[in-house]
């Protein structure tokens, strides 16, 4: 019997399964163990608490696992996985497999196959993954991104632009007299008193992305400006997905392309989801968007059983 182990290290969360060849024998989550949210301390100690607690309740001790793999964003950072790396190897036995988050996102949609990923949560970026040459055992994969710019420069329809854009768009609904309930919820939410100390905090630039429920909760009581920032954030979202799907047809024919999403914003806000659909029957009707929000994990213990 082989043992394998999958573990998606989020930003808000970290998730991770036991498995043998057919079935998953057991599920533990801890909170995130990014090393730039929580230190490398805090880190290490819930990432071997997560793994022993899953190896317990698996009844398989973490010296047989034969094939682990990890998703986790930040691997271009040498100190990322060095610390992931490490540590994993000090309680597993096997191998140890490190990719992208995105990675391990695709492969749950896709295992392996050509597709596009939209990650839309508190941040939001694209990728598209093409397999462009294959011969024999041999494949060559290319892939291309947009977006992942970051709150400041970009994440166009992510929970951050969605917070901070119902913060403009009741700004600019206060300066033209439109009506609107944006600005008053958004006092409520953050505590404040005036106009004056929304403006203020807003300039202080605070996590916006907690205002996306928010912008949610307004334009289901029918508030235009709200429902209108929800589909533009779609429509972005859309547009991103679009331009990979350009990038890819350089690699040459590749049919109708299904399209997958992860992350808060997709999974919970219809609103987004459907606009961002309907705009792509315009941008790029060879896309397919797939019904379900793909978990990573899957992927990640797809890998594992793949690479072994």
């Amino acid at each position: 019997m082989a043992y394998f182990l999958a573990l998606d290290a989020g930003g808000t969360k970290t998730t991770c399964v036991l498995a043998d060849e057919t079935k998953i024998l057991a599920r533990a989550s801890t909170g995130s163990v990014k090393l730039m949210r929580v230190g490398e301390e805090e880190a290490t100690t819930r990432l071997l608490r997560l793994v022993e607690e899953v190896s317990s309740k698996a009844g398989v001790p973490l010296k047989e696992v034969k094939q682990t793999c990890m998703g986790l964003s930040g691997l271009s950072i040498a100190v990322v996985r060095e610390w992931a790396d490490t540590t994993l190897r000090s309680v597993v036995g096997g191998e140890v497999e490190l990719v992208g988050d995105e990675e391990i996102a695709l492969d749950a949609a896709f295992q392996g196959g050509a597709g596009i990923l939209v990650i839309a949560g508190t941040g939001s970026n694209i990728v598209g993954r093409v397999v462009v040459h294959a011969s024999g055992d041999t494949e060559t994969v290319a892939k291309y991104w947009v977006g992942g710019w970051g709150p400041a420069l970009g994440d166009e329809g992510s929970g951050y632009w969605i917070g901070l854009e119902g913060v403009k768009a009741g700004l600019w609904a206060h300066d033209r007299n439109v009506p609107t309930t944006l600005l008053d919820a958004i006092q409520v939410f953050w505590g404040l008193e005036s106009l004056g100390e929304l403006v203020e905090k807003g300039n202080e630039h605070p996590d916006f992305a907690a205002l996306a429920p928010v912008v949610v909760q307004c334009a289901e009581e029918g508030d235009e400006l709200a429902m209108a920032v929800l589909e533009r954030a779609g429509q972005e979202l859309a547009e991103q997905v679009a331009l990979v799907h350009v990038k890819m047809l350089e690699a040459g024919d590749i049919g109708v392309i299904g399209v997958a999403y992860t992350g808060s914003v997709l999974e919970r806000i219809q609103v987004v989801r459907e606009a961002m659909a309907e705009a792509l029957k315009e941008t790029a009707p060879d896309v397919k968007v797939m019904d379900g929000a793909v978990d990573p994990l899957e992927g990640a213990l797809w890998r594992a059983r793949s690479e072994a």
